[in-house]
């Protein structure tokens, strides 16, 4: 390659502003729908319905499983077949109604019985949560494809992400708001639960999947890709690319083990209910107890969300002065010392307020990982098409559509694996004769604790992990500007087309 007319790509602008905008705001409205899934799809399942804490365990874990065949599946079908509208953009219109469909069914339970628990709802919920994933991943794949194919400048394809993860996390804030404060409203209600989640899964899908489908109709495909052709005798597989590919393996690693990421949002409701924590005086009644649920609930993913959104906004800039991979190894560090800050002061004071500034700390991370992740498994798809001329757009974002699910996946069996660590059955302390208040607001220390684990020490550990392999990433500096830009002349020898 040394031999190889260097063409600089890094000094033209391809996208236009309205078309970023366009593509910011899908990404809006499929945040909107996920954060419904990935936020509080273990409460509902375990405090609202008030399932089996195994099953729900093995319905996460086996779904994942199917994920790791049905993710790369739909990576394929993007890279082997174009459209008439192209390669990526069909797909979002193609899905949206079924998502929201599957997301209102996944928190409306259409009538069965959640008292005596027939085998019927748990049927109902494993083929809807199953479906949902399957539908979610043919529509997700795609559309986070769409950057590598809007633009071949690899900075402005950064930018491009860093600014629709940004506003796809307000979808986020916005959907981890909203049952927060419709539960202020229902907390005297007997069924102040069902009607919070119902508001939240009607009304964020009917809001988030049409303005999802602007990605069909307000973006262009400028990088034109041939098909992907069928495997010749002798010639190395496309799974094997991927899996040799060690800069992509690297950030599949380590996305895998920054589960952790997600437990700030997803276990905040558990931990309002179960960790003893309380803002103003100590809940006496039911009405108090759910109010106190959104108020603690509402505290640690408002500090999510600030934290979250500080880094994406100094992410543009960061970017001018540090590489991808120095960028997550600090804030993963920070984050996890953070974690235990919060930790040792939360629990010796009790006093959550305290622990917002180290809350807003551990919670960098998230923006970070989110964006910054991303934007390196784009770079490993141009490392691998400069090593072997082939590139697997579609494969290449299942692999960090798989990370997202599994993290999540790991993130649920780390929080329904603590209520069995601890012994805290549901079930038993709706039962008992004396008010849920009492029982859930005087449960032993070691029980409380547990719960606190859950967006302190546990999620911390996963920072700290994750950043463990990026110290064996390479593909910065010198090595990374020269793959970009001799991959700039084997495209236009190959005959690749790229529209303005």
């Amino acid at each position: 390659m040394a031999d190889t007319k260097v063409i600089k790509t890094e000094d033209k602008k391809y996208v236009p502003k309205k078309e970023t905008q366009a593509y910011a705001i899908a990404a809006l409205g499929q945040g909107l729908v996920y954060s419904c899934m990935s936020s509080y799809i273990t409460d509902y399942y375990m405090n609202v319905l008030t399932l089996n804490a195994m099953f729900v365990i093995m319905l996460m874990l086996l779904a994942r499983v199917w994920d790791a065949i049905n993710d790369p599946m739909m990576g394929m079908i993007v890279d082997r077949h174009s459209t008439k509208r192209g390669r990526m953009k069909p797909y979002p219109l193609i899905t949206a109604i079924p998502i929201a469909a599957l997301t209102i069914l996944m928190f409306v339970n259409p009538g069965f019985d959640t008292q005596n628990k027939s085998i019927w709802l748990y049927v109902f919920v494993s083929v809807v949560y199953v479906a949902w994933g399957m539908i979610y991943t043919a529509s997700d794949v795609p559309f986070w494809s769409m950057p590598n194919v809007m633009t071949p400048n690899p900075k402005e394809r950064g930018n491009l992400i860093s600014y629709a993860k940004t506003v796809g996390g307000i979808g986020s804030a916005v959907t981890v708001a909203l049952p927060i404060i419709v539960g202020y409203f229902v907390a005297g209600l007997p069924n102040a639960d069902i009607v919070k989640y119902a508001v939240m899964a009607v009304s964020m899908s009917l809001i988030g999947m049409p303005l999802f489908t602007l990605s069909t109709f307000k973006t262009k495909e400028r990088i034109q890709l041939p098909d992907a052709k069928k495997k010749q005798k002798g010639e190395v597989g496309t799974l094997k690319r991927i899996f040799t590919c060690k800069p992509l393996m690297l950030v599949v690693l380590s996305g895998v083990l920054s589960f952790g990421r997600y437990m700030l949002q997803a276990a905040a409701p558990h931990v309002a209910r179960y960790s003893g924590m309380y803002v103003g005086q100590k809940p006496t009644t039911a009405a108090e107890y759910n109010s106190n649920i959104s108020t603690v609930a509402l505290i640690i993913q408002i500090c999510a969300a600030i934290g979250m959104f500080g880094a994406m906004l100094f992410l543009p800039k960061l970017y001018k002065k540090f590489e991808y991979k120095q960028i997550m190894i600090v804030s993963c560090i920070g984050g996890f010392l953070a974690s235990c800050l919060t930790l040792v002061i939360g629990w010796t004071t009790k006093n959550l307020l305290i622990c917002i500034p180290f809350m807003l700390i551990s919670s960098i991370p998230l923006g970070v990982i989110n964006n910054v992740s991303f934007a390196m498994v784009c770079d490993c798809l141009d490392f691998m098409e400069w090593k072997t001329g082939f590139r697997n757009t579609g494969l290449g974002s299942a692999c960090q559509s798989f990370v997202n699910k599994i993290g999540n996946a790991f993130a649920t069996v780390m929080i329904i694996g603590m209520y069995m660590f601890i012994d805290l059955d549901v079930a038993t302390l709706n039962s008992k004769a004396e008010s849920i208040v009492n029982v859930a607001m005087n449960l032993e220390p070691f029980k409380q604790f547990g719960m606190f684990s859950l967006v302190t020490i546990v999620p911390g550990i996963s920072l700290l992990l994750c950043a463990i392999p990026l110290f064996f990433y390479d593909l910065t500096g010198k090595k990374k500007q020269q793959v970009f830009s001799e991959l700039a002349v084997l495209r236009k020898e190959r005959g690749i087309e790229i529209d303005e």
